[in-house]
């Protein structure tokens, strides 16, 4: 949740360049290298790792062999659904204002592109990747996104509650409200969503929250009432337009 509060807050201020997707390369994993999510290419993650995605290279401080581009690069050249790697491109493009990172052989639309075509159905690339689409004002593609994660766990509280968030933005309330109810449900701290329907006049009503463990008991959600039309428009001249993970 914190790479993704630190790419809301830089996608606020800052973004990062679109390009589009044209020759990402074929996905050919070298024997060094294999599938992130998979324990037995552990040990093959931690040479890759050792020497290529250190901790200076994931907090973007230097580089381990070159350009921290190279390094996250040579990392998803190896492990394409990578998603610490990822995600610190990600920031790196921000950064540097750059959607092809210095070092890197791809662009970081690229290498999201790669990702999904070595792993389809891997739900926290797509995550991210929506992370890096809100970063470059894409905020259709990334809905998309968050859908086929919610398609794929219903139960991703965080997922829907961002989407909840683009729907707001879009003025799609119902949307809104469905995502909002699941988020909240599911357990979901943040009230902003709550509170930006509200603001806006559709207040969403009470949920119950589903029980963590087993045994312990639902408790309600109560509803935040509406504000009053002159109010709520006053509050939505005055603030500025929605950050993710509020």
């Amino acid at each position: 949740m914190l790479t993704a509060l630190l790419i809301a807050a830089a996608a606020a201020t800052s973004s990062v360049p679109s390009t589009p997707v044209r020759d990402c390369g074929a996905v050919t994993v070298p024997q060094s290298g294999g599938d992130y999510t998979d324990p037995q290419a552990a040990d093959r993650l931690k040479v890759v790792e050792a020497y290529h995605f250190t901790a200076d290279v994931e907090s973007l401080r230097h580089g381990a062999s070159g350009p921290l581009g190279g390094d996250l690069g040579y990392t998803l050249e190896h492990f394409p659904n990578h998603h610490r790697a990822l995600a610190a491109l990600v920031r790196l493009s921000i950064r540097e204002q750059n959607p092809r990172p210095h070092g890197a052989r791809y662009s970081t639309e690229c290498y999201f592109d790669r990702a999904l075509r070595f792993s389809a159905a891997d739900t926290q690339v797509r995550r991210v990747y929506a992370d890096f689409l809100l970063a470059t004002r894409r905020d259709e593609d990334a809905l998309a996104q968050l859908e086929k994660v919610i398609a794929s766990d219903p139960n991703d509280a965080r997922s829907h509650y961002n989407a909840g968030l683009l729907c707001v933005r879009k003025k799609d309330w119902a949307r809104a409200a469905a995502h909002a109810s699941e988020a909240y449900r599911l357990g979901f701290p943040l009230p902003g969503l709550r509170n930006k329907l509200a603001d806006a006049g559709h207040p969403l009503p009470a949920v119950t929250v589903k029980p963590k463990e087993d045994g312990e008991a639902a408790r309600p959600l109560p509803a935040v009432a509406a504000k009053p039309k002159e109010e709520a428009e006053a509050a939505r001249g005055a603030e500025a337009p929605p950050d993710l993970q509020e």
